[in-house]
């Protein structure tokens, strides 16, 4: 007697949610070797490219929230498809702005649209593929798309405006959100949903906490940490904060029910998202500028220099998913990739001052070991949360990556605001931390005798 071999699960719906994936965190990236030719067109200030560059970044932060609760009462499917249409309308009013103020009232619309589709996309992944293993293997493609589109950003930002114009570097998301639309439409069914209220004063007030958590931690790197507008920034992230859990401890149908937080494998997978983009984003800031300060690289030739660490990250990606689906726990994942990247942060304290050659090492074993964490802390966070709460799960985990690389970002630029080497080996020090206690937070919370992390609530 033969046994049937399981049926394979379908491409269709995986490669519709990451094309639209890949546009979000392509533009996380590609802007920013487009800014001298955009500030010599638009005759932008310094102030105004910052917020070109930030503006994205954090509304898409601040709105996680609110798009993952948007998917779970609306339906992730439509809050998807509207997340992209969006994205492609601010691309196009970026593209055309005709001066600076345009350009970052429509960047911040990008975020918006941001906001609104990842999460959607990560529950969506979950009712495409309701089989375990299926589903940690998906995630771990979506993953591998997001390093691809990093990787690629900074590359094909440098080609677009050096064959024609920035302008291009807005463009280029019409096609291919259309397309993400177009598959999605298609391709991805819809999951059930359950209505629920949209608690616009929680929503308030993350937003208020989140945008006041990045204003402080932003100009703080750049003016006096006890200047008003700093003070301001962090005065209004304890208070919007203390507001916000007050209002989510109520009884009833909250957006974010802090009782998701009593898993143990929920909280920890969050502080370990946090942790992880800490330290690689804020040590990828610093290191793109060691290329071009201390070694006078050019931008696209320092994102050419970039390419061994991001370029590895799809296979990290890739790698994690089909692990973590052979062990039938996140745990071991979490522990080899934390330890493999503190291995290369660390490492380049050892090599700052060596040639380009000595620093590849390091690149590569801090991307892969980004990469095959980054899916397996996702997996853990969204597949200890209720089936119906998907897309909040998903926000909380994205939203705590990101308020992770706006810290990194903020304090390890801080680091090297003096003398630049030294202070590049201590961000280099602070970075290795983060992942290594990341990695203790995976063996002390994640226990092997403890809820399988991958098995669904």
């Amino acid at each position: 007697m033969t046994h049937a071999k399981p049926a394979r699960a379908p491409v269709a719906p995986l490669l519709a949610l990451c094309v639209g994936y890949f546009m979000v965190i392509l533009d996380t990236t590609i802007v920013n070797v487009a800014l001298p030719a955009l500030r010599h067109d638009l005759r932008a200030g310094l102030s105004e490219l910052q917020w070109t560059v930030a503006g994205y970044t954090l509304v898409f932060a601040a709105l996680l929230l609110t798009g993952g609760a948007l998917g779970d009462r609306l339906g992730a499917r439509s809050v998807f498809q509207a997340g992209l249409a969006v994205f492609v309308l601010a691309s196009l009013v970026c593209g055309l702005a005709p001066n600076a103020a345009t350009l970052i009232v429509a960047r911040l619309a990008q975020g918006v649209g941001a906001a609104l589709s990842v999460p959607a996309s990560l529950a969506l992944l979950r009712t495409a593929y309701p089989d375990d293993a299926a589903r940690v293997r998906a995630v771990g493609v979506w993953g591998g798309v997001a390093g691809v589109a990093a990787a690629a950003g900074p590359v094909l930002g440098g080609v677009l405006v050096a064959v024609a114009s920035w302008r291009l570097v807005f463009f280029v998301n019409v096609p291919i959100g259309i397309l993400g639309m177009v598959l999605t439409a298609r391709h991805v069914p819809a999951p059930d949903r359950r209505p629920r209220g949209l608690d616009p004063i929680a929503q308030l007030a993350g937003i208020l906490a989140l945008a006041g958590l990045a204003l402080g931690l932003i100009e703080g790197g750049h003016n006096r940490w006890g200047s008003a507008l700093v003070l301001a920034g962090f005065v209004a992230f304890v208070a919007a904060g203390a507001l916000f859990i007050a209002v989510e401890r109520r009884a009833g149908d909250r957006m974010l029910p802090l009782a998701l937080f009593g898993s143990r494998p929920f909280a920890g997978g969050t502080a370990i998202g946090l942790l992880i983009n800490l330290g690689f984003y804020g040590e990828m800031f610093v290191l793109n500028l060691y290329f071009q300060q201390v070694r006078g690289y050019s931008a696209l030739l320092a994102g050419l220099a970039l390419l061994p660490q991001m370029g590895v990250v799809a296979v990290g990606s890739w790698a994690s998913g089909r692990f973590t689906s052979r062990m039938g726990s996140t745990r071991p994942t979490l522990l080899i990739g934390l330890l493999v990247g503190a291995a290369g942060l660390l490492g380049f304290i050892a090599t700052a001052g060596s040639g380009y050659p000595a620093l590849v090492g390091p690149m590569v074993a801090a991307g892969f070991g980004m990469a095959f964490t980054m899916p397996a802390a996702t997996t853990t966070v969204v597949d200890n949360a209720p089936p119906d709460r998907a897309g909040i799960a998903a926000a909380v985990i994205n939203a705590a990556r990101q308020i992770g690389s706006v810290i990194g970002v903020a304090a390890l630029g801080d680091l090297v605001a003096g003398p630049f080497l030294p202070g590049f080996r201590v961000a280099l020090a602070v970075a290795g931390a983060a992942f290594l206690l990341a990695a203790a937070l995976a063996a002390t919370i994640l226990r092997p005798h403890s809820v399988d992390p991958i098995s669904r609530s």
